[in-house]
């Protein structure tokens, strides 16, 4: 319990500096406090035929579901809801979800709904999440969109390591602010960085973000451009070629009329897929159009409804 709740646990090593900037102690609860720090540990295996869930530790705000057997074209595989007691990340809260999907093990991690980035006038908000994938495992890490508030300063790392025939589908959704009340990149900062390594920690490739609207343009042609959703998809695998995979992710997204693109990750290690679009509705039915091609292409079967209605 102790080396869990433990600061270098939940701290991140290193933070970008657009954010590491507005460090400070609150005048309210402190980084640490009983509500702060959200701890989450999730272990997966193989046992009898199908996945499941073999270590389980939780500290509020952050906890899950139960693992859902309901998708009856893989009934192997558990889904579960990765959930936050509060209504959204607050200025010093500091998150740590880690997540092992063992030999063979098969996985859905989703969230229960988007994850709101509350104004921040005092320090920033992390979280850290680990996701690590032995032989032959699969995993799916896709969490609904991170919509930064006005104000809001936040940073994220998603750190994956992958077995050499591990597949890990990967997903991220990023919108400019709050679209319906007309606020776009309002937030102060929002930074994430994407690494995926193999078990001996070599680089399969990264994917950083630094979005700061008050120093350098965010609208420009290489970022987030005019539109107001940016979402992302990352297949990593050896279950089929990656140009197969850009392929067919391609093929997926070129009938939706959105800005979009696909191509090959470095070393032939899989492929991704990037959309954008002005409302998330039309950018979320191409992420699930993306995502059951990929299904199809990989295990023979299409996404499911995930039910969070």
């Amino acid at each position: 319990m102790a080396d869990r709740l433990a600061p270098e646990r939940y701290q991140p090593r290193w933070v970008p500096e657009p954010v590491r900037r507005h460090a400070c102690d609150p005048d309210m609860l402190p980084v640490g406090s009983p509500g702060k720090v959200g701890v989450l540990e999730l272990a997966f295996e193989r046992i009898g035929g199908r996945t499941e869930l073999t270590g389980h530790f939780q500290k509020a705000p952050l906890h899950i579901t139960r693992p859902l057997y309901y998708d009856p074209a893989r009934p192997d595989l558990p889904y579960v809801m990765l959930m936050m007691s509060g209504g959204g990340v607050l200025q010093g809260d500091r998150y740590r979800v880690d997540v092992s999907c063992g030999a063979g093990a098969s996985v859905h991690l989703t969230t229960q709904g988007a994850t709101r980035l509350y104004r921040m006038e005092q320090d920033y908000a992390t979280q850290l999440v680990d996701l690590t994938v032995g032989p032959g495992g699969y995993l799916e890490y896709l969490p609904d969109p991170t919509i930064p508030f006005a104000g809001s300063c936040y940073y994220q790392r998603i750190g994956v390591t992958a077995a050499e025939d591990a597949t890990v589908v990967l997903g991220e959704t990023l919108l400019a602010g709050r679209l319906a009340r007309g606020e776009r990149h309002a937030y102060t900062a929002y930074c994430g960085d994407i690494e995926v390594r193999d078990p001996d920690g070599r680089l399969i490739f990264a994917d950083p973000v630094r979005l700061v609207p008050a120093e350098r343009r965010v609208t420009g042609p290489a970022v987030m451009a005019d539109f107001g959703v940016l979402s992302s998809l990352y297949v990593v695998t050896r279950l089929r070629p990656a140009q197969e995979v850009a392929d067919v992710l391609h093929e997926a997204l070129a009938a939706t009329g959105l800005r979009a693109g696909a191509g090959v990750l470095p070393g032939d290690r899989g492929a991704w897929a990037r959309m954008l679009g002005d409302r998330s509705p039309e950018v979320l039915a191409a992420f699930t159009l993306a995502w059951d091609a990929v299904r199809r292409l990989l295990l023979g079967v299409p996404a499911p409804d995930l039910r969070k209605q």
